[in-house]
């Protein structure tokens, strides 16, 4: 990677819509991962990955142990979102 825009891995917003691009979907969540220090998001690469599970009936991120981390309504399907595998949802 040359820069940090292009590491998939740092939150952001346009990161969340890169990942579930390829991100697995079951049972009713995409899994992506992040850069974290303790669980949190972190603004730069680190040693650890942890996962974060999407669910876009409802426009949630939630952590590890599925603890609510936020809510947008631009990943909600009931607010319009269409998330690019949109056949499986």
């Amino acid at each position: 990677m040359t820069s940090q825009e292009e590491d998939f891995f740092i939150f952001s917003k346009p990161n969340i819509h890169q990942q579930i691009k390829t991100a697995p979907f079951k049972q009713g969540f995409f899994t992506i991962k992040f850069y974290t220090v303790d669980g949190i998001f972190s603004k730069v690469p680190t040693e650890t990955l942890s996962e974060f599970y999407l669910y876009p009936s409802g426009g949630t991120l939630r952590d590890s142990t599925f603890n609510l981390i936020f809510y947008d309504s631009q990943f909600d399907t009931y607010r319009g979102f269409e998330p690019p595998n949109s056949e499986i949802i």
